[in-house]
């Protein structure tokens, strides 16, 4: 989706119009300072009418002249100094946003259209400073620059190419000695804009301690709506792992509504919880779909190779349900709804005014242990009379709500890690493993499912049907050694002090 790339640079001005230029000679591992002939840029940035990319730190512009003509979009990292850039060929309109930009940008647009918000005309001079084998280390820029609409200003960018940090800190002091120092506005855009950044709606911001229930429980709660929109666009790549991390974060998120329900109003978390239950469903279509062809695959390859034909190889290889490209179809019109921008919309207020109740005023280290307790006492309460029955349809379907309180247990007790340490570390680990042994157990149930499904479009095809009955024999062995196993690791993960 684009040319991606890693761009590490440093921005710098003047108190005084005219500085004089650096002396650049004689910096670590430079072996010639290079003049380049100056350049002619012209740039029209993009954003929302709200300017939501730019208070996000993200700009989009379509620049000509220069050697890298064309559309780019920069995005922030963790990482000091560093954006990732992604380019795409300038194309035939001026204001046609490439569908792989738009894309990358669409998790905060959310369906608002980009517009041209400010032009900027630069005049740029460059200094290539090279080692002794002629390898670009890093370039120092001096621009001259027009706002239209805006103010003009001068401005001296460092880029590092094939050089080190280090290199940076070298020029930068070079830079400080000629009279110049680090820029007050991250980009030129942010500067351009002025106080109609200024008056942007920002991100919320997660709390600045931990000390009550509510700054606990809210810092979660960022953590997990960050983790889907950071996933989104790699989603939306199609990335690997981005589906099965963002449906985790999904569920993560309507979890912690559930675990909390003592520190959030209901009234407002609930509805939030259905829609999550909505968007964890359409992430679920593609990521059940690998999942159960992974295992029905793995199921084939233990077969006798003579009971494995021509047609058994081609059901179980093509499988029940949506293709991947069917399923990816769904996936990427449902992450371009209105129902989609509305509940990412929602997520945003929810955590703009977090509708906290009294009990979220509580010592977090209390009111976290006391939820931590009650989501592993659900677990006891559906797990032992789920082993007590025999084994059927009843007691799988007793297993899998078990599972989820495993995994809802699991959640909260992440969620109080930050305050609660390596007491709630190690119940974490506990309900972790009973949540897998539970999933493996009714993934070994679906895919049962799965292969009976395809033996009976088998039988109505006329084609012999002793292999799928040997598929199942092979699941139902599976999940019965699971079953074997789940008393004594229940035994063992019931202990501790948060065990309730």
């Amino acid at each position: 989706m684009g040319k991606r790339m890693r761009e590490t640079e440093r921005k710098y001005e003047a108190d005084a119009e005219k500085v004089a230029e650096p002396d650049l000679t004689g910096l670590p591992g430079v072996a010639e300072v290079r003049a380049l002939e100056p350049v002619k840029l012209d740039a029209v940035y993009f954003d929302t009418a709200d300017l939501r990319l730019a208070a996000h730190r993200m700009t989009l512009r379509r620049r000509t002249g220069g050697d890298d003509a064309g559309w780019h979009l920069k995005l922030p990292t963790s990482q000091a100094d560093t954006r990732t850039e992604v380019h795409a060929p300038l194309g035939k309109s001026p204001k046609k946003i490439p569908r792989r930009l738009a894309a990358e940008v669409a998790v905060l647009t959310r369906g608002r259209p980009l517009i041209p918000v400010v032009r900027l005309r630069n005049t740029r001079r460059r200094v290539h400073l090279l080692d002794a084998d002629g390898k670009a280390l890093a370039e120092i820029a001096y621009d001259d620059v027009t706002a239209d609409p805006g103010p003009s200003w001068t401005e001296t960018e460092v880029e590092l190419l094939a050089g080190k940090l280090a290199l940076l800190d070298a020029v930068e002091e070079r830079l400080i000695a000629a009279g110049l120092r680090r820029s007050s506005s991250p980009s030129k855009l942010a500067r351009a804009l002025g106080h109609r950044l200024a008056h942007a709606k920002k991100p919320p911001e997660p709390p600045a301690s931990l000390d009550t229930a509510g700054d606990a429980v809210l810092a979660y709660l960022h953590e997990q709506v960050r983790a889907i929109t950071a996933y989104d666009p790699a989603v939306r790549r199609d990335e690997e792992d981005s589906v099965h991390q963002m449906r985790v974060s999904t569920r993560r998120l309507r979890s912690a509504l559930k675990s909390f329900r003592r520190e959030l109003d209901r009234s407002v978390t609930d509805p939030i919880g259905d829609e999550l239950k909505w968007l964890a469903g359409v992430l679920g279509m593609e990521r059940d779909r690998e999942v159960l062809a992974e295992r029905l695959a793995q199921r084939l390859s233990e077969l006798p190779e003579e009971w494995v034909t021509d047609a058994v190889g081609d059901r179980l290889h093509g499988g029940p349900g949506p293709s991947h490209f069917q399923a990816r179809e769904t996936l990427l019109r449902e992450l371009n709804s209105d129902r989609y921008f509305r509940l990412l919309d929602t997520l945003d207020a929810l955590l703009t005014a977090p509708p906290l109740l009294d009990a979220a005023k509580a010592p977090a280290s209390v009111a976290l242990a006391k939820a931590i307790r009650r989501d592993h006492r659900r677990v006891r309460r559906t797990i032992e009379p789920a082993l007590a029955l025999e084994p059927g349809q009843e007691r799988d379907l007793a297993l899998h709500e078990a599972r989820k309180a495993a995994k809802r247990a699991r959640y909260s007790s992440e969620a109080g890690q930050p305050v609660l340490g390596k007491p709630v570390a190690k119940h974490t680990r506990r309900m972790k493993g009973i949540q897998q042994l539970l999933g493996e157990h009714q993934d070994s149930v679906i895919a049962r499912e799965a292969i009976l499904r395809l033996a009976a479009e088998a039988h109505a095809g006329g084609e012999d049907t002793f292999p799928y009955g040997a598929l199942a024999q092979l699941e139902r062995g599976l999940a019965a050694d699971v079953e074997a196993g789940l008393p004594e690791a229940w035994r063992k993960a019931d202990r501790g002090k948060l065990a309730g």
